[in-house]
Order: structure tokens, then C-alpha cells, then sequence
């Protein structure tokens, strides 16, 4: 539920300097990042990136080298700051021997919400997730039905903030237009999104703003259609690859 009296204009995440190696080896380099209340992000880059781990971080599952982050101005390391957000990594795997109604059960349990029927029976249908999942143990569910069992515990679950990483992995056509029509539902109701996907169609179509990474660092920041202007490129996955290949250019320079 959104807190009245914080400040609406306290972004509702906040990273600066953020850096981040493994051992030697340089992930993330001095970024800086903000995601405005309401917005649909979208976070853009290769395999191997590092957009997995600045969500790690963000989330305090993994800790930073240097920087700051706030989720919505409170810092990230201290527990009340997840209070506000939901998350899905991008390999869900939820417990094999609970149903998916046991699952969805306790995912409401740890939020300390109810376990409305009503509610869950309309969620099933606007992702197109066949009831009977709900009395099948998680372990006979195909990939795609798993996730969107996630999905669901997730978007059961109210909050201001929703991260989720490579949301619709492994879904079929008809499932990621269900859950697009889903995500635009909670972006319309003012909800955040801070979203990581390979699909740029799916990320020009949901989000106002997006950042690149590459190399390490945010090559771009702004909207779908600055970046296909930049780069005079109609697509934005054409846009994309662009900005990439002019970081990689940058880097062998710097080298």
C-alpha cells in the first residue's frame, strides 16, 4: 500500500556509484540510476551483462563494492526497504513438493494477506493459468505454467514496487500477451515496474523508460523512442544492438 507521507517525487529506487566485481573481474562500474514512482522500466542488455546482479544488489542479496541504493529513500540493506516491493528471479523454482494452491498460500501468508478466492480465481484466468495447476504438486508443472505460477504469487501480493527479472522466460505467445495485458493493469493503477527482459518488442510496447548496460556501465538512459532517434533506427531492437556495438567500440578505445 503506498505510504501518503513520503514524498511522491522520492524516486522508488535510487542507485548511485553502484560499483561490483567478482574477484578481479568488474560487473557493474560506478552506476547511477533512477526509477520514478509509476514508471515501467525496463533494464536492456546482453547475456552476461550484469542486469542480474544489479537486482541482486538492489535487493541486498548480494553485497556491493561501493555505491548506495534506496528503495524509495530508504536504504536497501535494512529490511523495512523490501516492504514495499515484490519479487521474481529469472529461474523460479518454488518449493517441488507444495501444490501451486500451498505455494500460492504461503507466498500471501508471508505477506500477511488473506487467501481471497475470488481473487485468485480472476488472476488464474488474466494469465491464463489452468485452475487445476493450484491442486497439482509444483513439480508435475510444465516451465511455463511454473512461471506463471510465480507470476501469480506475485501479482497477488499488492505492493508499489514490483522487480522482476526476465518475467515471461518460457512462456508461450499467448501467455506473454497475458501477462503484458497484466503488467499494463499494474502500471495504470500506478504501480512500478522494474523490469529485466531479452524481448525489446515486449519492452518498447510496457515501458516508458529504459536503460542499457553494457560493458559494465549505462551506455543509455531514456525512453524507447530517444534511443530508436539516436540511432535514426525504426526498431528498438535495431537501436539496441547499435548502442551496444558503440560501447564495445568505447571500451577497445579506453584499452
Amino acid at each position: 500500500m503506498q505510504d501518503d507521507n513520503r514524498p511522491q517525487d522520492v524516486p522508488a529506487l535510487a542507485i548511485r556509484a553502484l560499483d561490483k566485481r567478482y574477484g578481479a573481474r568488474p560487473v557493474l562500474d560506478a552506476i547511477d540510476l533512477d526509477v520514478a514512482p509509476g514508471a515501467a522500466f525496463g533494464l536492456v542488455g546482453a547475456n552476461g551483462a550484469g542486469k542480474t546482479t544489479l537486482i541482486k544488489c538492489a535487493l541486498d542479496l548480494c553485497a556491493p563494492n561501493a555505491g548506495s541504493i534506496a528503495i524509495f529513500g530508504v536504504p536497501h540493506a535494512l529490511p523495512r526497504a523490501r516492504a514495499r516491493l515484490t519479487f521474481i528471479p529469472e529461474r523460479f523454482v518454488p518449493p517441488h513438493y507444495l501444490t501451486g494452491r500451498e505455494f500460492v498460500a504461503l507466498m500471501l501468508s508471508l505477506n500477511d494477506a488473506g487467501y481471497e478466492s475470488g481473487r485468485v480465481a480472476q488472476l488464474l484466468e488474466d494469465l491464463e493459468l489452468d485452475a487445476s495447476a493450484l491442486e497439482r504438486p509444483v513439480g508435475q508443472l510444465s516451465k511455463g505454467m511454473t512461471q506463471k505460477l510465480g507470476l501469480l504469487g506475485c501479482f497477488l501480493t499488492k505492493r508499489d514496487l514490483y522487480v522482476l527479472d526476465e518475467p515471461m522466460s518460457g512462456l508461450d505467445p499467448s501467455g506473454r500477451v497475458a501477462v503484458k495485458s497484466v503488467l499494463g493493469r499494474l502500471t495504470r493503477e500506478g504501480r512500478t515496474l522494474f523490469f529485466t527482459s531479452h524481448v525489446l518488442s515486449d519492452v518498447e510496447e510496457l515501458c516508458s523508460m529504459i536503460a542499457v548496460l553494457a560493458g559494465g556501465i549505462i551506455c543509455f538512459h531514456g525512453t524507447p523512442g530517444e534511443l530508436c532517434e539516436r540511432y535514426s533506427e525504426p526498431q528498438l531492437e535495431r537501436a539496441f544492438i547499435q548502442c551496444t556495438r558503440d560501447n564495445d567500440r568505447t571500451s577497445a578505445i579506453r584499452l
